[in-house]
This record gives C-alpha cells, structure tokens and sequence, in this order.
C-alpha cells in the first residue's frame, strides 16, 4: 500500500474519532439549546471544536498551515451551516427525538458532515499531489 492511501486511511480515521468526540462528547449545554437560532454563539463553538479538531489532525499527518487554516475556516462556515439547518428544519416541523423525522434531519445532517470529510480528504490529496 502506498504512503498515500495509508495517510488518506489515518486522516479518515483522525477525522471519525474527532467527530464522535466534538459531536457526542464535547458539546456543552449552550451548544445544544436554542439551534434553531440563525446566529448561535453555542452553534458557532462546536463548529470551532470541529475546526480545532480538524486542524489537529491535519497536523498530525503533516499538512502545512496555510492549507490547514484555509480548510479548517471552510469546514467551520459549512458545518456551521449544516447544524443550523437540521434544527431550523426540525423545529419548523415540530419534529423531537421520539419522530421518524427527527431522525431522518439527524441522519442527512450525520452524512452531510461525512461528506464534508470526504471534500476535506479529497482537498489534501490534490493539494499534496500537487507539491509533489
């Protein structure tokens, strides 16, 4: 296996444990309350502990700065996005946790963010290949 795809499976990897860590572990009470807000202060902190955490890892598999604090900005405003979305819709709906429909907005919003990971990896490989 080339150096390549083994950094592409560890990047992967980084990225899925600093998901379930930012997303099930780390959100504080203000994250989690009043979502549906368009501006939300808590919203804004757990995307920036996406970044934070994006960034970590892109670090770690020796990515430079510029590319880092560049993707890392793009990831806050889409997941940023992405949450607004799913809790503006839900409560639109009415929909809570004991809903088919709450479950299917958290379900688009789980895939959106792998897709978001999926773009980030996508990003790395064609700007490292490039430096290459």
């Amino acid at each position: 296996m080339s150096e390549l795809v083994s950094t592409v499976f560890i990047l992967f990897c980084l990225l899925q444990i600093k998901h379930m860590f930012a997303d099930y572990f780390l959100q504080t009470p203000r994250m989690l309350a009043g979502r549906a807000t368009y501006w939300h202060l808590g919203r804004a902190q757990h995307a920036l502990i996406h970044a934070i955490g994006s960034a970590a890892a892109l670090l770690l598999i020796g990515a430079p700065i510029g590319f880092i604090l560049t993707i890392c900005a793009a990831e806050w405003v889409v997941h940023f996005h992405i949450d607004w979305a799913k809790a503006h819709h839900s409560e639109t709906c009415g929909y809570c946790p004991n809903d088919a429909g709450f479950w299917r907005a958290a379900g688009i919003d789980q895939a959106l963010h792998q897709f978001t990971y999926i773009a980030l990896v996508w990003a790395w490989v064609r700007f490292s290949t490039h430096l290459a």
